[in-house]
């Protein structure tokens, strides 16, 4: 457990899948609540403080470019596209000119994993990525540590 009293979320290797860049977070699923992927992602994304939710959106659509969808639709987390979802897994993707961007979440009975998969296109989207990379390691566990604690 990490001090907080939440487990400790700690960052993995996942096979890249056919994409150029591949991260997770895994959380151990032992005391956590027992929500579905989509309700942890939104609690990850949509239940932050309003400042907060639109810096995460100001980053996503004026630093990489994603073009999100509306964030009332049901078929959307934050703007971006469910295009998988299940009792275990949801599969949310947003796109821009330079590149696609896909969070993966796995809820089974020992984990919740979430993983993100980038695919570029072209030189301008390899730099845009290796810009928001260091901000998306730390944001993921922020917003996840914090979903957990709220919820829990």
């Amino acid at each position: 457990m990490a001090p907080t009293g939440i487990p400790a979320i700690r960052r993995v290797r996942v096979d890249p899948a056919g994409t150029h860049f591949a991260s997770a977070f895994v959380l151990p699923a032992a005391g956590l609540p027992r929500l579905t992927p989509e309700e942890w992602v939104r609690a990850s994304y949509e239940d932050v403080p309003a400042v907060l939710r639109e810096l995460i959106r100001t980053g996503w659509t004026g630093v990489l470019g994603l073009r999100l969808g509306p964030r009332s639709s049901a078929r959307h987390v934050a703007g971006w596209r469910m295009t998988e979802t299940g009792p275990g897994r949801i599969a949310l993707e947003a796109r821009a000119p330079s590149l696609t961007v896909r969070n993966v979440v796995t809820v089974d009975g020992s984990r919740l994993l979430w993983a993100t998969y980038v695919r570029y296109t072209g030189r301008s989207g390899r730099v845009l990525w290796s810009l928001a990379a260091p901000v998306h390691h730390l944001a993921v566990p922020l917003l996840l540590g914090r979903a957990v604690r709220r919820t829990a």
